[in-house]
């Protein structure tokens, strides 16, 4: 245990105590029973304690009450209160010169490809579509299917978020971005991206194999060989 690292522990204390509330949560929505409902409840209240756990190791401090009452407040019934991981649709946008579509967003500063949260009563595809549009005033058709993202598993979300990635053309439209949402947009080469750059360690190399004309299986988060513990 000596070696492990502080912050890999507190991912992994986030991520316990989101999976404990997403549990209570369910059951909330699900059970009929008060004497059910008074012991989910007294779930929520330990992974809130977990949780607070994580955020002290992080130099973040919130009070246990606070994460207990997000959750309450965020619970449904039956089939509405089964609670799964947010969707998020990711564009990994090319054109004719093999660059790549950034955006930087207004609240941080921080480049990313256009991104946005996957909306009811449209395809992932034709999200992915409308989020490049709306976010940077492209055009573009989707592709391929790069990958599944868990959100949490990459230390980028701490609630449960799968990301879906697109691979995507760029066929119309001239770079104007949101006035809300973006602070500045443009096409960048594997040796230009702008700083800071979010996640392109990982994302870059099969991003750009992708503009090139690379085409491989979508990729996926692999099963830990202890799905509850981790990798320690």
């Amino acid at each position: 245990m000596s070696d492990i690292n502080p912050k890999d522990l507190a991912r992994d204390l986030i991520r316990w105590s989101e999976t404990l509330a997403a549990i209570a949560r369910t059951g909330i929505g699900f059970t009929q029973s008060l004497y059910e409902r008074e012991r989910f409840e007294e779930i929520l209240k330990v992974a809130g304690d977990i949780k607070c756990a994580s955020d002290e190791s992080l130099d973040v401090r919130r009070e246990k009450d606070h994460f207990v009452q997000e959750w309450m407040e965020s619970i449904g019934q039956g089939v509405p209160g089964y609670v799964t991981p947010k969707v998020a649709i990711g564009a990994i946008v090319g054109n004719d010169e093999g660059k790549i579509l950034l955006m930087q967003r207004a609240d941080s500063g921080v480049w990313l490809y256009p991104t946005g949260w996957a909306d009811v009563g449209y395809s992932a595809s034709e999200v992915a579509m409308k989020e490049v549009h709306e976010e940077t005033g492209i055009i573009a058709e989707p592709l391929q299917l790069l990958g599944v993202v868990d959100g949490m598993r990459m230390g980028f979300s701490r609630f449960g978020m799968y990301m879906l990635l697109f691979h995507m053309k760029a066929v119309g439209g001239e770079l104007n971005g949101h006035p809300l949402e973006t602070s500045g947009v443009g096409w960048f080469g594997p040796d230009e991206l702008p700083t800071p750059t979010a996640g392109a360690s990982w994302w870059g190399p099969m991003a750009f194999d992708a503009i090139n004309g690379t085409h491989t299986a979508a990729t996926f988060d692999p099963p830990r060989e202890q799905l509850w513990r981790g990798e320690f």
